[in-house]
């Protein structure tokens, strides 16, 4: 719980900390400009909010590491939802504009998850999750979108180190296998989902885990 709300105030001030000119360089996510992937973010917090206020009976059916689905093909960016958040994004003309809605919406969400009980269990996209797995999963969202914020914008502040620690150990889950220690966290997980090639080198430290890259989390 805790993490969540450091990796998603972090992140929400790397955002606050943009120029204008920042929102029309690439993200790390393909097809996305920053305003893209911030009006994604807007989204995502209201996700979170919607989510939140979702309880369910039922038992869970997933948790922090099972509630991401894996992918073998990576983005295009030709999805139609990924073309929609394009358009809304640009819709916003305004970075200040775009700023303004992530704060307002995102720190309702961060308010609704510290207040929220980790044992409660709620439901989303027709699964059933305790809010702890929940807000578990999303530590993974924030850090890889983190990563993929600042992807071009090297004197942005990167995510919390701790964030970074318990996304690797979650990619590692997901895929079934520990990176070689000699790869930082930031290096295992931009290469396990896909965000960048590994070199040749790092590919024969690899091993048999390489035939099994990149994770395409969704």
């Amino acid at each position: 719980m805790d993490l969540f709300s450091r990796s998603w105030t972090a992140l929400r001030t790397a955002v606050a900390d943009l120029h204008d000119e920042d929102f029309a360089r690439p993200s790390g996510c393909t097809g996305w400009l920053v305003r893209d992937l911030v009006c994604h973010l807007v989204i995502d917090a209201q996700d979170v909010l919607i989510t939140l206020v979702t309880p369910a009976e039922a038992e869970p059916t997933r948790d922090a590491i099972t509630y991401w689905a894996v992918a073998t093909t990576p983005p295009t960016g030709d999805d139609p939802l990924d073309a929609l958040i394009v358009r809304l994004a640009a819709a916003y003309e305004e970075p200040g504009l775009l700023k303004f809605h992530l704060d307002d919406v995102g720190s309702a969400a961060g308010r609704a998850a510290d207040l929220a009980d980790p044992g409660v269990r709620v439901s989303t996209q027709d699964q059933v999750l305790t809010v702890g797995d929940y807000l578990s999963a999303y530590v993974l969202e924030w850090t890889l979108h983190h990563l993929d914020l600042i992807a071009h914008l090297p004197e942005a502040a990167g995510p919390p180190a701790e964030g970074l620690a318990k996304t690797r150990e979650m990619v590692e889950k997901i895929a079934g296998a520990a990176f070689p220690a000699s790869f930082s966290d930031s290096d295992v997980l931009l290469i396990g989902t896909g965000r960048r090639p590994p070199t040749d080198a790092e590919k024969a430290d690899l091993g048999d885990l390489a035939a099994k890259l990149p994770l395409v989390l969704g």
